[in-house]
């Protein structure tokens, strides 16, 4: 039997092939929860970027902002009955501002901010923000192991500016309640006792701040 999760809205996150899609995907599968996934693979600036950051950063970044919120305000933008049911995300929207600062230059990066803090006011933020973290040679044999050609050329210093840009956001965000998860060389796909500690430290409730646990 699943262990209960008493969070009505989950944000699941971490960097580029952290785990976090298929941990949201697990949960929906063994609590019939209502899941929403990034639709990454269409923007199609992506393989552009990757290929040529500078150029195609800002045009990337306002496509996922603008696609991300669309999404969560179809989902989330609700009343009555939002959280009657648990919502599972692989993502948090104020990723879009941690790419965004991680990626533009300064000027771009200012009018971007503007545009976010306009989207973001209306979103509640979630129960429980869960953060998958792997170093980055792990997230690096993730990446080569799911196949995607547009991620093939992710350098390891990008992923690291990734983490730095989600710890710095940890350590000014004294309001939510987040959970790092180590899951270091952890394929708790595989792994039913790993993933069932997940669900155990998840099923936790926590006080705003940052919570640390190794799983594995």
């Amino acid at each position: 039997m699943a262990h209960p999760i008493p969070h009505r809205f989950l944000a699941v996150e971490g960097n580029i092939g952290a785990g976090k899609t298929t941990l949201c995907k697990m949960l929906e599968r063994d609590y019939n929860c209502r899941l929403i996934l990034e639709q990454f693979t269409d923007n199609p600036f992506l393989p552009f970027f990757y290929e040529n950051p500078e150029r195609y950063a800002f045009p990337v970044e306002l496509f996922f902002m603008t696609e991300r919120h669309k999404q969560l305000q179809e989902h989330l933008a609700q009343g009555g009955d939002l959280f009657q049911e648990m919502i599972v995300s692989d993502y948090f929207f104020i990723k879009t501002l941690l790419f965004a600062r991680n990626n533009l230059n300064t000027e771009e990066y200012r009018l971007f901010q503007r545009l976010f803090h306009i989207l973001n006011a209306s979103f509640p933020k979630p129960d429980l923000l869960v953060y998958l973290h792997r170093p980055v040679d792990d997230l690096l044999r993730n990446i080569r192991h799911r196949g995607r050609a547009y991620e093939q050329d992710i350098r390891p210093d990008y992923l690291e500016s990734i983490q730095q840009a989600y710890f710095s956001f940890f350590r000014y965000s004294p309001e939510l309640p987040i959970l790092i998860l180590e899951v270091e060389q952890v394929s708790f796909w595989h792994d039913e006792a790993a993933y069932g500690e997940i669900l155990r430290q998840i099923g936790q409730t926590y006080e705003p701040g940052v919570h640390r646990k190794v799983i594995g």
